[in-house]
C-alpha cells in the first residue's frame, strides 16, 4: 500500500489490472487508513463504508469479466461535502443542514461512478464554501498534515479534500473553486489542483455559493492524475444551464516535456506585491525550468487587473459572491445567524445590501477586464504567479481575532480570485518548500476552456521536478 501511495493513478490502475491488488483490498486499506489517521487530521465529515465496499466489489467483478471502465476503475476517492451523495446529508459545513439528505448523486459523483471510481466518503469544507483559510468553527477544521507539532490551516474551502489526499488517505478527491477553493488548499498542502472553466464540468447537485463563478475540480498528487479525473468528468449536462457543449479531446495522456513554441508570462503587478519572500523566490525560480523546457518566459505588468481588483469606490466588486451566497443561505442568515460560523455569517451578510445595479456593474467590470487584458496579452499561452501570498499558518494565529482572520483570508484569496473573474482555468502545483518545510504553490493560469494547454505546461514542469512527489 505504501508503494501505491507514491504512484500515479495510471500506476494504480496497472496494479489493479495485473492483480497485484484488488479494488476491494485497496478500498479496505483506504478505509483502514481513514480510521487510523482522520481522528487527528479531521478531513472527513462522513465515511461511506457500505457504498465503498459494494462499489469496489462491483469493480472487481467487472474486471474479472474483462471489463475496465478506464483509469479510475476501482480507485477510491472522496468528495467535498457540497456534492450530493444519495442517502447522505449535504451539510455544506453547517450543522443546520444535517437533515438535508440527498436522494440522488450529484452529476460529478454519478460520472465518477460510471467511470468505475469508488466513493469512500465526504470531506469537510469551510461553511457554505465561503473562505480561503480552511477554518470551520461549526463542524471542525481539518489540520494540514505537513505539520504535526501544531494545528496549521489546510486552505479553503476544499480543506478536507486536500488533507485527505495529502495525508495519503485517498488517491484523489473532488473540490469546488469559486475564488480559489481548489488551488489554495492544493498550494498549502503540496498537491496538484485543477481549477476548471465554469461549464466544463456539471455542477448539478453541488451546493452553490456563486452560480456565476462556481466550478468543480480535482485535487490529486500530480497533474496527469488531475487530467485523468477531468477527462472522466468533462461534458455538457442539460441539468446545469451553465454547462458547455464542447468537443473534448482527452488530456490525461499529455505528458511531453517539450514546451517549444509556448509563451509564458510572469505577471509582476499585484500578484507578487506583499508575497512572502520564500514564496516569491520559489515561484520566480520556475521561470528557468520553463525556459529549459523550450518555452519563452517574459515578465509583464497588469495594472488594469490591480485597478479592477481594488477597493475604495469599487468595493461593490468584492461583494458579488457574498450576494449570491446570501441568496442561497438567506433563511439561515436571517433566522439562525447566531448558530452559524461567525466569520462566515459576518462576511456574507453585507451581500444582502448589494444593489442589483452594483451587482451588474461588477460583472460588466469583469467583462471589460477580460476583453482588455485578453487583447493586450494576445499570444501569451499561460500566466505564472504565486498561488498564495503566504504558506500555511497556525490556526491559532489566524483565529486570534476577527481582524487576523480577515487579513489572512484576503491574503490567501487575492491571487486566485483573479482567475475566477477572468474565467481562466489552470493549476496550482508544488514548486518548493519553505525553510519550515511547508509547501509552496505555483499557479499556472491559461485562458478559458484551455485545460489542455494548462495541462501541457503543468505536466511538463512536473516531468523535470519532484516537488509533487514530496510527502508530509
Amino acid at each position: 500500500m505504501d508503494d501505491l501511495w507514491g504512484r500515479g493513478l495510471a500506476d494504480v490502475m496497472d496494479a489493479l489490472d495485473a492483480g497485484t491488488v484488488s479494488s476491494a483490498e485497496l478500498t479496505r486499506a483506504v478505509l483502514d487508513e481513514i480510521r487510523r489517521r482522520d481522528g487527528e487530521l479531521g478531513a472527513f465529515v462522513a465515511v461511506t463504508d457500505e457504498r465503498a465496499l459494494a462499489e469496489a466489489a462491483q469493480a472487481d467483478r467487472e474486471r474479472a469479466r474483462g471489463r475496465c471502465r478506464g483509469p479510475l476503475h476501482g480507485v477510491p476517492y472522496a468528495v467535498k461535502d457540497l456534492f450530493d451523495v444519495a442517502g447522505e446529508a449535504t451539510m455544506a459545513g453547517c450543522h443546520l443542514l444535517a437533515d438535508k439528505i440527498a436522494d440522488r448523486d450529484a452529476a460529478a459523483v454519478a460520472r465518477l461512478a460510471e467511470a468505475g471510481a469508488v466513493l469512500v466518503g465526504k470531506t469537510h469544507t469551510v461553511q457554505f464554501a465561503y473562505g480561503g483559510v480552511g477554518i470551520n468553527h461549526d463542524l471542525g477544521s481539518p489540520r494540514n498534515p505537513w505539520r504535526t507539532d501544531e494545528a496549521y490551516v489546510a486552505g479553503g474551502s476544499s480543506s478536507g479534500s486536500a488533507v485527505a489526499v495529502a495525508a495519503g488517505m485517498v488517491p484523489f478527491a473532488l473540490g469546488t473553486d469559486t475564488s480559489g477553493s481548489v488551488r489554495i488548499p492544493a498550494s498549502l498542502c503540496g498537491l496538484s489542483g485543477l481549477k476548471t472553466t465554469v461549464g466544463r464540468i456539471s455542477r448539478a447537485g453541488v451546493y452553490p455559493l456563486s452560480p456565476t463563478l462556481d466550478s468543480v475540480g480535482p485535487l490529486a498528487r500530480s497533474v496527469p492524475d488531475c487530467a485523468l479525473i477531468f477527462d472522466a468528468l468533462v461534458g455538457a449536462d442539460p441539468v446545469d444551464p451553465a454547462s458547455l457543449a464542447m468537443t473534448h479531446d482527452p488530456i490525461g495522456e499529455i505528458a511531453s516535456p517539450d514546451l517549444s513554441g509556448l509563451r509564458l508570462a510572469m505577471i509582476e503587478t499585484m500578484f507578487f506585491d506583499g508575497v512572502d519572500p520564500e514564496v516569491a523566490a520559489a515561484v520566480t525560480a520556475t521561470a528557468e525550468v520553463f525556459v529549459s523546457l523550450g518555452a519563452e518566459v517574459i515578465s509583464i505588468e497588469a495594472p488594469e487587473v490591480a485597478e479592477v481588483m481594488g477597493s475604495g469606490d469599487t468595493a461593490y466588486r468584492a461583494l458579488t459572491v457574498a450576494a449570491e451566497g446570501y441568496v442561497t443561505n438567506r433563511d439561515m442568515i436571517e433566522h439562525h445567524v447566531d448558530e452559524l460560523d461567525p466569520v462566515v455569517a459576518t462576511r456574507m451578510l453585507p451581500g444582502r445590501d448589494l444593489s442589483a445595479v452594483e451587482f451588474l456593474m461588477a460583472h460588466e467590470d469583469w467583462k471589460a477586464l477580460r476583453a482588455s487584458f485578453g487583447r493586450r496579452t494576445a499570444g501569451i499561452d499561460g500566466y505564472l504567479v504565486p498561488a498564495t501570498m503566504l504558506p500555511a499558518r497556525p490556526i491559532a494565529e489566524i483565529d486570534a481575532s476577527p481582524e487576523d482572520y480577515v487579513r489572512h483570508n484576503l491574503a490567501y484569496l487575492r491571487n486566485t480570485s483573479v482567475g475566477n473573474r477572468l474565467h481562466w482555468c489552470g493549476y496550482s502545483v508544488p514548486c518548493g518548500l519553505t525553510t519550515d518545510g511547508l509547501p509552496i504553490g505555483l499557479m499556472i493560469h491559461t485562458p478559458a476552456a484551455t485545460e489542455a494547454v494548462a495541462t501541457r505546461i503543468a505536466s511538463a514542469y512536473q516531468s523535470v521536478t519532484d516537488w509533487h512527489r514530496r510527502r508530509p
